[in-house]
């Protein structure tokens, strides 16, 4: 990716046929790699004592929380006859099936059988590594060996007091790399011209790296006005003059299978920091469940960001509705033609592409992790 500050009309007259990915290569048919831990539910969704059903990819997974003790992670169905655990009722640090009452811990092995001796129980079910940070649970639904190995999300600046964050996501009808280019070109800013009034970008460079990708823009209003969310992220009005054009830098990022997206003004601290997954729910991928913390860095007065919050989160939410329509269309058009006909001309995104390639799985390679 050229490390040179240009517009992007520019960008896409010098690409290189060596920059598109290979012919053979349908993306939307690329699995997302599951050794990568992955939120799969809210925290304020699994109440103590109870236990909720949720899905990576098309695995059923079981989220217990008992009285007393951290969530954990099971496969959600009961050795005996397939049930949902997540149909079950919690007992001590224990989970019960609804059916037969058999009883599965943490560990997924069955502790109890009613109507057994402890001496002949059977096998149990599968069980995740699972971890709870920034009001999320996550999994780690590919090889468990490689849990504690494998680095854990860094979340942005959920945990920084300087910040406040919203918590926000829903399932879209699409294969998660039309969300990872969505963030990714900000060419697409002509389709917000409603919310946001006409924007020209520019690409000021970018890295290419063996798990990352990331791209970084400054942006020119040249017609319309500032929307009062984007005033509250910024914490001032601007209007489409020369002073404000270009100065502000946003840095978007997919360190895979991760994306953020921070904003910043020199070397100040970000006033947006966005991080954002999206974790296949179907066995096809054709539907992914959107997991966003937008953090937002509070004003000196802190209670005028408070009161300004409906605002931003409509705003928001205007934005997140036009990025879901738009992707789940695509995904309309892949299901209708049988494949990817996308002709993709703007570098950033091509790269983009690679990098998903390489780091997913191919679907012939595709396969349930061991046990």
């Amino acid at each position: 990716m050229s490390q040179s500050t240009v517009d992007a009309d520019d960008i896409i007259s010098s690409i290189s046929p060596n920059e598109l990915p290979a012919r053979n290569t349908d993306l939307r048919r690329i699995r997302s790699n599951p050794d990568y831990w992955y939120p799969v539910a809210w925290s304020h969704e699994v109440q103590r004592g109870k236990t909720i059903g949720t899905r990576y990819a098309g695995q059923p997974i079981a989220l217990v929380r008992p009285q007393d003790g951290s969530v954990f992670a099971l496969e959600d169905r009961c050795a005996h006859r397939q049930v949902p655990l997540s149909l079950g009722r919690v007992s001590g640090e224990a989970v019960q099936c609804c059916y037969h009452g058999w009883a599965y811990g943490r560990s997924g092995r069955c502790i109890d059988v009613p109507y057994l001796g402890k001496n002949k129980l059977p096998n149990g079910v599968r069980t995740y590594p699972c971890r709870e940070e920034g009001g999320l649970i996550f999994i780690f639904p590919g090889d468990p060996a490689k849990a504690d190995t494998t680095p854990f999300p860094s979340l942005g600046s959920v945990r920084d007091p300087a910040y406040k964050t919203r918590r926000f996501g829903k399932k879209v009808a699409c294969h998660y790399s039309f969300m990872h280019e969505n963030l990714m070109d900000m060419n697409h800013q002509f389709m917000h011209m409603k919310q946001m009034g006409q924007m020209k970008p520019r690409f000021l460079g970018g890295k290419d790296e063996p798990t990352l990708v990331e791209a970084r823009y400054s942006f020119a209003r040249t017609s319309g006005k500032q929307p009062w969310g984007e005033a509250l992220i910024f914490g001032e009005r601007r209007d489409a003059s020369e002073r404000y054009a270009h100065r502000d830098v946003m840095t978007i990022r997919t360190e895979y299978p991760y994306q953020t997206l921070r904003i910043a003004t020199g070397d100040e601290p970000p006033v947006m920091d966005l991080w954002i997954v999206y974790v296949p729910q179907d066995a096809e991928q054709k539907i992914c469940r959107v997991f966003g913390l937008l953090s937002v860095r509070k004003p000196k007065v802190r209670v005028v960001l408070d009161l300004a919050w409906p605002f931003l989160i409509a705003f928001t939410e205007r934005i997140f509705k036009e990025d879901r329509d738009i992707v789940e269309l695509e995904q309309a058009a892949w299901n209708e033609l049988g494949g990817d006909h996308n002709q993709e001309v703007f570098p950033v995104i091509n790269t983009l592409r690679r990098l998903l390639a390489r780091c997913g799985v191919p679907e012939e390679q595709d396969s349930i992790s061991p046990t």
